[in-house]
């Protein structure tokens, strides 16, 4: 009887072991399912940016080749059949230098909505606004050897109108996201420190009852502002200090001058300013 207790008691645990580890199987397959899922997502949306990528190098491929085509010194132009081909050519390189426009601010606005934030690839789409711009300034110098011959095209005077005002555009985009960046930047490394006797700090309602602020209604031009990046030593001026803002020990430290005069040096800021970005320090 003991034999069939202690039997049923194993084939009872071996079943739950087996159930344990078939339900840890099924949720290691759901992870890595859901893991392969993102990663295909990630590389059909890197496919779909390097695609159109290619397709804009080509169009610029294919100026390049038409441009070449286009002869207007010596007597080219006194064929009617090579000014025709020359106008063709131009025509050619009016559309291109369009269609690369508009699938350059295609390509801006799907970056500005994926999930890979590459700057290699932000600094890719800047060298193409950059070779935009460059072939613009060819084609305004194509117009004025085209008007000194009294030929004019109208595809060509349309193409300059719209790339002159796409330039703009993106040149006003980038400089925005450039002050963005560096405001939110600054924003990020940006605090404030105060140091004085207890009564300044009072009448500054930076302390009240020997809590430090306390509320919002202490005088915040009080403070001076800071890089944190860059201000990592703070003059007291004074033999005796003490913080009243909570900072990490082992992130700063208090060292005395020639005089006795101490000075705040932090040693490691990300550490010292990760619980407030408002230090005050009372010295005595």
């Amino acid at each position: 009887m003991k034999k069939v207790v202690l039997f049923s008691m194993c084939a009872a645990a071996l079943l739950a072991s087996c159930t344990g580890t078939g339900q840890k199987q099924d949720a290691l397959q759901v992870q890595n399912d859901s893991l392969m899922l993102e990663l295909s997502n990630r590389d059909a949306e890197l496919d779909e940016i390097m695609g159109a990528f290619n397709e804009i190098q080509e169009g610029f491929r294919e100026i390049n080749e038409a441009e070449n085509r286009v002869d207007l010194q010596g007597n080219a132009m006194e064929s009617k059949s090579s000014a025709e081909k020359i106008k063709e050519d131009i025509r050619f390189i009016s559309q291109k230098l369009q269609a690369n426009r508009a699938r350059i601010a295609e390509l801006e606005k799907q970056l500005q909505n994926s999930k890979s934030q590459s700057a290699q690839l932000r600094k890719a789409i800047q060298n193409l606004t950059a070779e935009l711009e460059s072939k613009q300034k060819q084609i305004e110098t194509l117009q004025a050897e085209l008007a000194s011959k009294n030929i004019r095209i109208a595809e060509l005077d349309e193409a300059v109108a719209d790339l002159n005002k796409n330039v703009d555009e993106l040149t006003a985009e980038n400089v925005a996201k450039t002050e963005t960046v560096a405001a939110q930047d600054k924003a990020l490394n940006t605090a404030w420190y105060v140091f004085g006797t207890k009564s300044e700090l009072k009448d500054q309602k930076i302390l009240k009852r020997g809590d430090v602020l306390k509320d919002n209604e202490f005088n915040k031009d009080y403070f001076t502002e800071i890089d944190i990046r860059q201000d990592k030593e703070i003059k007291l001026y004074s033999k005796r200090a003490e913080l009243l803002t909570t900072h990490p020990e082992g992130s700063y430290e208090l060292v005395k001058d020639d005089k006795g005069q101490l000075t705040l040096k932090i040693t490691n800021p990300n550490q010292f300013w990760s619980v407030s970005r408002y230090l005050v320090i009372q010295v005595r």
